[in-house]
Parts: C-alpha cells; sequence; structure tokens
C-alpha cells in the first residue's frame, strides 16, 4: 500500500495522515516478512478494532449505555475513510510486481 498520504486538510488532517503514514509502513514492513497481506490486514483491523474500543472507553462515562453509539459511530467512521480509499484505488490502481499471498482462511476474498 501506498504511504504517500492524501493532501492536508487542516493542521490536525496533517498528523491523522502522518500517523496513518506511519501505520502503514509498519503494515508494509509486516507484509513484507509475512507475505501475506491479507493476514496482515485483518491484524490491522484487529489492532484498530482494539484500539478503538479502548478510546470509547476513556471518553465514556458508562460505556453499556453507550456502546451502540459507538458502535455505529465508529462503524460510520471507517466505512467513510474504507470508500475514500477505495474510490481513490479505482481511479489509481497500485502496481504490484508480487507473488500472490499466501492462502489465509481468516480473510474473505472478494469477488465478482
Amino acid at each position: 500500500m501506498s504511504e504517500q498520504s492524501a493532501p492536508p486538510k487542516a493542521q490536525s488532517a496533517t498528523t491523522i495522515y502522518q500517523l496513518a503514514d506511519q501505520f502503514i509502513a509498519l503494515a508494509n514492513q509486516l507484509g513484507q516478512t509475512e507475505n501475506d497481506i491479507g493476514k496482515v490486514g485483518t491484524a490491522l483491523r484487529y489492532a484498530a478494532a482494539r484500539y478503538n474500543a479502548f478510546e470509547a472507553a476513556i471518553k465514556s462515562s458508562d460505556l453499556a449505555a453507550e456502546k451502540d453509539n459507538a458502535l455505529a459511530w465508529f462503524s460510520n467512521e471507517f466505512k467513510e475513510m474504507l470508500n475514500e480509499n477505495l474510490d481513490d484505488h479505482i481511479k489509481h490502481p497500485p502496481v504490484s510486481n508480487a507473488e500472490q499471498p499466501t492462502k489465509d482462511d481468516s480473510v474473505q476474498v472478494f469477488k465478482n
């Protein structure tokens, strides 16, 4: 995955993109080590879920009562970010000379 960030929208957005680029660099490194981007992607989504649950717990005064709202908020945020990045990859497909990743039963393979 490209580590080139989107243009910053504001000073705080620049920081978010820079942080994201650091996570992407680590994911790229792990992808080379594991030779399986699907496995790394699944691990990254799991790590994001764990960290977002932690974030919700820290920010909430009553997580049990706010759980549904937190799920909806984080899900919507992820969907918007994923949609934006899918559109970017449709417009600018990644070039890869890498071999096909190894089969990983924990990862859904998308087909038409």
